[in-house]
């Protein structure tokens, strides 16, 4: 199979970078890079060098992956992630997940910035994902089944770890931070959603909507690991005043709630 051949040559090349064993990969969104100051880094591997990867094209994701410790644990960071809407097909954007997978990680840690269509979400907070819709972007998974990489009907009734929401919301609490949660719809993007789009996703049950984190959620599922996400909410979609976004404002709001969820992942990765 092509792709169990392009995942062995990339993490062999990674191998031979970087010996350490790794247990939790973090997967750090749009503004959300400062997380990478808090590692002890050990090793950095620019996308570019890494056999089969993919190069992120986003203002905001500097396109690393990074290996360290974080709390005395060992974590390998994706500073900067793929997304669909950049011309990648299902396959490249998922790659590294299922690359972490083969070096050893067992709990994936995703953050987005993500548009809020539930109105008691403002700009700022942070949001624990508990669930998705990921009807309106392309299944990872079609195609012939890989069994090396999963079973071919993955369970996915508990797409997001319950325990680690759970354990989550224990540490914002001890911090003082009010940690959400709620279901996030996923598109393609790169547009931001119209009126009538924002409508729709909350009829639908969304509280949140975004561009990324579906798809590599589900192949880390179908990959048997366990996940955790947490959105920060960087704009309001329905509201009365003027709905126009840019995503220079949604780098400048996930950037300043950045903090609290370096805050949780920390927490999360010691208790791991």
């Amino acid at each position: 199979m092509e792709i169990i051949q392009q995942l062995t040559e990339t993490v062999d090349y990674i191998r031979s970078e970087y010996t350490g064993k790794v247990q939790t990969g973090i997967v750090l969104g749009s503004g959300l890079g400062n997380l990478v100051n808090e590692i002890q880094i050990e090793k950095e591997i620019p996308y570019g060098q890494i056999p089969h990867f993919p190069v992120s094209t986003v203002k905001g994701h500097s396109g690393k992956l990074i290996f360290g410790e974080l709390n005395g644990k060992k974590v390998v960071a994706m500073s900067g992630r793929f997304h669909f809407y950049e011309g990648y097909d299902t396959t490249q954007v998922t790659f590294p997940v299922r690359v972490m997978k083969l070096l050893g990680v067992e709990t994936l840690l995703l953050s987005n910035a993500a548009g809020s269509v539930n109105p008691t979400f403002k700009v700022g907070d942070i949001v624990a994902i508990r669930d998705h819709v990921s009807f309106f972007t392309p299944n990872p998974l079609v195609g012939k089944n890989i069994e090396e990489l999963g079973t071919r009907f993955p369970d996915m009734s508990e797409p997001y770890s319950l325990k680690l929401i759970a354990k989550a919301k224990e540490i914002a609490q001890a911090k003082n931070y009010e940690l959400k949660e709620g279901v996030y719809v996923g598109v393609t993007g790169p547009t931001f959603e119209t009126h009538a789009e924002y409508r729709l996703i909350k009829a639908l049950g969304g509280d949140l909507v975004g561009m990324s984190t579906v798809q590599e959620c589900i192949v880390a599922n179908h990959a048997g690991m366990k996940v955790f996400c947490i959105s920060v909410v960087t704009d309001e979609g329905i509201r009365e005043t003027e709905n126009k976004i840019t995503h220079e404002e949604v780098l400048e709001a996930a950037t300043a709630a950045e903090p609290k969820l370096s805050a949780i992942f920390k927490g999360l990765v010691e208790c791991l």
